[in-house]
């Protein structure tokens, strides 16, 4: 029997990691290289993670593949760049549409219990990062604890609580480093710029 003992942070994509492209004041997933946009604080918050050992784990929902109105292979693309500039380990992509009938789709917690099964995590000393009442009820659903970064968004909000709410990804980074069970020595390491 294998040891579960690592930890992690599980990252929304789309308004989290890069920024949503707005359109009529709704947030959209970018839909080409052209429109990824990496926050400038990313790369500092994610590297600070990294520093304190945690493995940081993209899970997104992509349904607009289902729908037929984006492709696959252009996601992939977008994680392909997501990864060359960022210290991300790996993605969770749910590809259906919202009707689909699947347990990956957030707020269902099957992307994170695939990562946790695959990447040997002990739950309990894992967060989730998300900007939509998805993301904070699939990280309530599996476990995790979770930092809410909340955008303002005028749309449903989460039926769970999220333990912490905040307003960018440095916030939630700083939360996540001062919790008492996240607490471990780390040695500096220089952030670098996507």
């Amino acid at each position: 029997m294998r040891r579960v003992s690592e930890r992690a942070v599980f990252l929304d994509r789309d308004g989290v990691v890069n920024e949503n492209v707005v359109r009529d004041g709704r947030p959209y997933p970018p839909a080409s290289l052209e429109q990824l946009v990496v926050g400038e604080q990313t790369s500092a918050a994610l590297h600070a993670l990294k520093t304190h050992g945690f493995r940081l784990l993209i899970v997104t929902n992509q349904p607009d593949v289902g729908r037929g109105t984006q492709t696959r292979a252009i996601v992939e693309s977008l994680h392909e760049a997501l990864s060359a500039c960022l210290p991300l380990d790996s993605f969770y992509t749910c590809y259906h549409a919202h009707d689909g009938e699947c347990e990956c789709r957030k707020p269902r917690p099957g992307l994170i219990l695939t990562a946790a099964a695959e990447h040997d995590l002990d739950l309990r000393r894992c967060f989730m990062i998300g900007d939509r009442w998805r993301d904070v009820e699939a990280g309530a659903n599996a476990g995790v604890r979770v930092a809410f970064i909340d955008r303002g968004l005028d749309e449903r909000r989460p039926a769970h609580p999220p333990d912490k709410t905040v307003h960018s990804l440095t916030e939630a980074t700083a939360w996540i480093l001062s919790s008492d069970s996240a607490s471990v020595s780390g040695t500096s390491q220089e952030a670098h710029g996507c």
